[in-house]
């Protein structure tokens, strides 16, 4: 199990899960962060329902979906969409891309460059940042762009006021520089940037980190019992368990 440095952690009890969830305290703030094995886990990310072609939206909805083949043991919101739910920027499923990387500056959280792309491909999982995203075409089985990415190579965006006043509850994701492990974490309080860059930088000792969003931000977590609801969702990222026999 990775350290968590001096990190104050708290692991909470319940049943055997394919993910590892505990609630945290970094720097006064509380959070939750589960942690996969990239490696031995089957981490996916869901939009649509293959048949019909529109949104699942909700935890319930890709529980309903993975009913014949396995149990949904973790999953988080994974990435900024339209009203209508499609992805803001980049997002592939089994390796064919359904958006488009967007490389410009815009509005809004997303456009704050650099932003970066959360990539699951065989036996791995990375945080890449847009531009050498595009540089590099990784072979991505999923990928869903977002931003802004939190921790670039170590340093926290360039952006981020340690001063700042907009808090909010956020979520993201962290990699290691392997790949073999990803971080998803969620603020159980209403914090900064900031604030939230340092939890991967400083207390999860990661190179690479990407926000994916605020507000609407929501947690599966079925080992600490954990359902959280709200409205429609867009892109999801969730961990596929197969029961015991």
């Amino acid at each position: 199990m990775r350290l968590f440095g001096l990190l104050a952690f708290v692991l909470l009890a319940g049943p055997a899960w394919a993910v590892d969830c505990r609630a945290l305290n970094h720097a006064g703030a509380a959070y939750t962060v589960c942690e996969v094995d990239t490696g031995a886990e089957d981490l996916r990310l869901f939009l649509n329902h293959p048949e019909t072609g529109k949104p699942l939206g909700n935890f319930t909805s890709v529980e309903n979906l993975l009913k014949d083949e396995g149990q949904l043991a973790f999953a988080m919101n994974a990435g900024m969409y339209h009203t209508d739910r499609r992805p803001v920027g980049h997002y592939a499923e089994g390796g064919r891309a359904l958006a488009p990387v967007i490389t410009r500056e815009g509005p809004g959280n997303f456009g704050l460059l650099p932003n970066g792309v959360f990539c699951i491909r065989e036996g791995r999982a990375d945080v890449i940042e847009t531009t050498r995203f595009v540089a590099e075409e990784p072979a991505c089985a999923f990928a869903s762009q977002s931003g802004p990415m939190l921790v670039i190579d170590g340093a926290l965006h360039p952006r981020f006021l340690p001063d700042s006043d907009s808090r909010y509850i956020r979520n993201g994701v962290g990699t290691t520089a392997n790949g073999d492990t990803a971080y998803f974490a969620i603020s159980d309080q209403p914090v900064t940037f900031h604030q939230f860059g340092s939890l991967f930088r400083d207390g999860l000792k990661l190179p690479q980190a990407l926000y994916f969003d605020g507000n609407i931000s929501r947690l599966y977590a079925p080992g600490l019992e954990r359902f959280d609801a709200g409205f429609p969702m867009g892109p999801m990222v969730g961990v596929v368990a197969t029961p015991p026999e």
